[in-house]
């Protein structure tokens, strides 16, 4: 079994549907990865940090928020058959509602397994940002998500 670091870099998204019918986006990402899972705050410029959430300060940017958050994943990588083998990210996009449950917009999954193999063979291993698809629960085409990501070999603790 190898150890190692997922860096995650999500960078903005674009063309999101709002659900709601009165109101901006106030987007936010859901990353996962295995049974990892790390929030952004509100996508904007000037947003607010995860330290100011409770102010209600949202400044979100409609359909086209920018976050440029960075999250790290401890990877657990093994060359065996002891786990599915599968390195997905997973990233789902909701709006921040104040008075109801947050709306689900949509998500992008995006496979790994290269970059880990990579980096686990070489070291370190980038997969530069681009765009994915986000889809909703139907399928349906909901708009884009730029997303980088970095695996380092070695780096992951085990506390």
């Amino acid at each position: 079994m190898s150890n190692g670091t997922l860096e995650v870099t999500v960078v903005r998204a674009k063309g999101l549907r709002n659900s709601a019918l009165f109101g901006t986006l106030d987007a936010y990402a859901v990353v996962e990865y295995k049974n990892q899972e790390q929030k952004s705050g509100i996508g904007g410029p000037g947003s607010c940090s995860l330290e100011r959430l409770f102010c209600f300060c949202f400044h979100g940017r409609g359909s086209n928020p920018e976050w440029n958050e960075t999250f790290n994943f401890k990877v657990h990588a093994s060359t065996e058959a002891e786990d599915d083998g599968l390195h997905k990210l997973v990233i789902k996009l909701m709006d921040h509602d104040l008075l109801s449950d947050d709306d689900y917009l949509g998500q992008a999954t995006i496979y790994l397994n290269e970059v880990i193999q990579k980096g686990m063979e070489q070291g370190k291993a980038e997969l530069q940002p681009q765009q994915y698809r986000v889809v909703f629960s139907d399928l349906s085409y909901r708009g884009e998500i730029t997303v980088g990501a970095t695996f380092t070999a070695g780096t992951s603790s085990s506390s």
